[in-house]
């Protein structure tokens, strides 16, 4: 993981790049879901690219995959509640409100390779 250059905030963010999966509810509006793509992280805050544009304000879910398995073979994801803060041209910016690792409860075998 890398360190962002230049960056005035708080908080150190890293550029890190895995697949998320999303579900956005504004009051009075039906719950959108989605998938993409994280841009960069931080202890405060998540960035990512998507397809949609979320609504500023609007409460989100994200499941991060995490790239380490628990005991080699349980799979794990971060599971992050937020606000959207920023939304425009395929990336959004949410706020972290929680964020806590989860452990799958079923192993996932490994892909063999075969030659």
């Amino acid at each position: 993981m890398e360190t962002i250059a230049g960056d005035r905030r708080s908080t150190r963010r890293y550029a890190v790049r895995l697949p998320i999966h999303y579900r956005c509810s504004l009051r009075g509006e039906l719950p959108r879901t989605g998938s993409g793509m994280t841009v960069d992280m931080s202890t405060n805050g998540i960035s990512f690219r998507s397809r949609r544009q979320l609504p500023v304000g609007a409460h989100i879910e994200i499941a991060v995959d995490w790239p380490a398995r628990a005991d080699e073979a349980y799979p794990v994801d971060l599971q992050v509640t937020g606000f959207v803060v920023r939304s425009d041209a395929g990336r959004t910016v949410a706020r972290m409100t929680s964020r806590k690792f989860r452990v799958a409860s079923q192993a996932v075998e490994p892909i063999r390779q075969t030659a």
